[in-house]
């Protein structure tokens, strides 16, 4: 048995199971199990793994149980427990949204546009905190505070922000409530990328989405928009005058997003697409 021979058994393994990147899976949990490079993992990949070596076939158990959980349907990000976030490692696992690429797009226009580190920041519904955290690194925001109303979420928000050595205020609850009103007014820039997926659409998702993923932070209810309702209703009281919105949206949700900002009394509202070209993110600004 070589290196190998165990990249071929567990590419096929999740092949058969229905995994589209099943080889890279593969050869990225290998490289997990067996503490590789792809340099080291070249040099001695036709090398004969020792039977006799207890550290290696503990090594190989290991691999073939996370096969086994990829198989599944598990999320790559959750068996190795991290994901990539603007150049950042963020610690990921089943209470948490996986940290998207697309998302990168709402943090980029925010460093763009609201430059300054006397800025205030409120991040809703922050889940692994790669929003609020990404901007602190990068911002260097005077103040971020970011909620969540799941307990467990806050806790790995916690353990991230700890990671990157930024001091954030984590406060539980839904939306604004978790608050305290003597914040009202008084932050400069408000993201979120809450749960928007309709909850019909929910079981036509993949697997690692919709079984191994936090429902809360996918189901928008009905028609997706339940929560930017309540934050494009609420929003205004929290801002300062000019203060400004970033709000991620579904691909086909722009003009309702926008429509919702404008009704609240938001102006120079606007949809901003990602790379790919779809809408990404609906931002405006509280006049004042």
């Amino acid at each position: 048995m070589t290196l190998y021979d165990l990249l071929n058994e567990g590419s096929a393994a999740l092949q058969q199971a229905g995994d589209t990147d099943g080889e890279n899976d593969a050869k990225l949990l290998l490289f997990e199990a067996f503490h590789l490079d792809l340099v080291h993992f070249l040099m001695d990949r036709l090398r004969p793994l020792s039977e006799q070596d207890a550290k290696v076939q503990e090594q190989i158990r290991a691999y073939r149980e996370m096969i086994a959980k990829r198989a599944s349907r598990i999320p790559l990000q959750q068996i190795l427990g991290s994901q990539e976030f603007m150049g950042l490692e963020f610690f990921v696992n089943e209470h948490v949204l996986i940290p998207r690429q697309d998302t990168e797009t709402l943090v980029e226009l925010v460093l763009q546009e609201q430059q300054g580190p006397e800025k205030k920041l409120l991040d809703l519904c922050t889940g692994s905190g790669c929003i609020a955290i990404s901007l602190a690194v990068k911002g260097g925001y005077r103040s971020v505070t970011a909620t969540d109303l799941s307990e467990e979420a806050l806790k790995v928000a916690e353990r991230n922000a700890k990671t990157h050595q930024k001091k954030i205020i984590f406060r539980q609850g839904d939306l604004f409530s978790a608050l305290p009103r003597t914040e009202a007014g008084t932050f400069d820039i408000i993201t979120s990328n809450p749960p928007y997926i309709p909850t019909a659409v929910i079981a036509t998702l993949e697997p690692e989405v919709r079984e191994h993923e936090p429902m809360m932070a996918l189901d928008g209810t009905e028609d997706g928009l339940r929560f930017y309702r309540q934050i494009a209703q609420e929003a205004g009281t929290w801002l300062k005058p000019g203060g400004a919105i970033y709000l991620e949206i579904g691909y086909d949700q722009g003009e309702a997003v926008s429509g919702l900002l404008r009704e609240a009394g938001f102006d120079k509202v606007r949809v901003v697409k990602d790379l790919p070209g779809k809408d990404r993110v609906v931002c405006g600004v509280w006049p004042g």
